[in-house]
């Protein structure tokens, strides 16, 4: 996963009405009616099938830290889908996205301006357009530089070039050298 994909799985995480299961027992019992087999959810976190069966008894309740983080991860992956859905679909038709980001932000731009990329601190709103092109392109399979490109084509619009109000020779925009990156919808 790339830096956009966690912002994207940090921001439907906050977005949850419940809290998931807090107990290994129940965190595994989820993971069973997800995945349907122990096979299965032994496999998605790396542990033995009869780890999962103890777990899921009872009988052993303090996995290793390591096992434990990919239980966490592989329940919240798979918490309120709907939820999810919604608040995505949401963000792509009426309310857009909030980016977050401290990058160095470097574009093209006509002769006699610079072009030298700094480091910016931004939040910025973009579009519903934009958050549509985002959700797609991950769930396509989009690489992390596409993702991106898609949010440095948003910042250009909206910040950048103001809706095309300002600096209009602005060619491309790109986001480099990430230092943290935020996203709510």
């Amino acid at each position: 996963m790339g830096e956009i994909d966690d912002a994207i799985e940090r921001a439907d995480r906050e977005g949850f009405t419940r809290q998931p299961p807090k107990t290994l027992q129940a965190r595994i019992n989820f993971l069973m009616k997800q995945l349907k087999t122990t096979k299965a959810v032994a496999a998605e976190i790396g542990v033995s099938q009869r780890s999962v069966e103890r777990y899921r008894k009872g009988e052993r309740k303090h996995p290793p830290q390591a096992i434990a983080e990919r239980i966490d991860t592989a329940v919240r992956a798979r918490w309120q889908p709907q939820v999810r859905k919604r608040r995505r679909k949401q963000a792509a038709t009426t309310t857009g996205i909030t980016v977050e980001t401290r990058a160095r932000f470097g574009y093209t731009a006509p002769i006699g301006t610079t072009d030298d990329g700094r480091f910016r601190r931004l939040t910025i709103h973009l579009p519903p357009t934009y958050a549509q092109r985002l959700f797609d392109a991950r769930q396509a399979g989009a690489s992390d530089q596409q993702m991106r490109q898609i949010i440095a084509e948003g910042f250009k619009d909206v910040y950048f070039q103001d809706g095309g109000n300002r600096a209009t020779g602005l060619s491309d925009v790109t986001l480099n050298d990430i230092d943290y990156l935020d996203l709510d919808y």
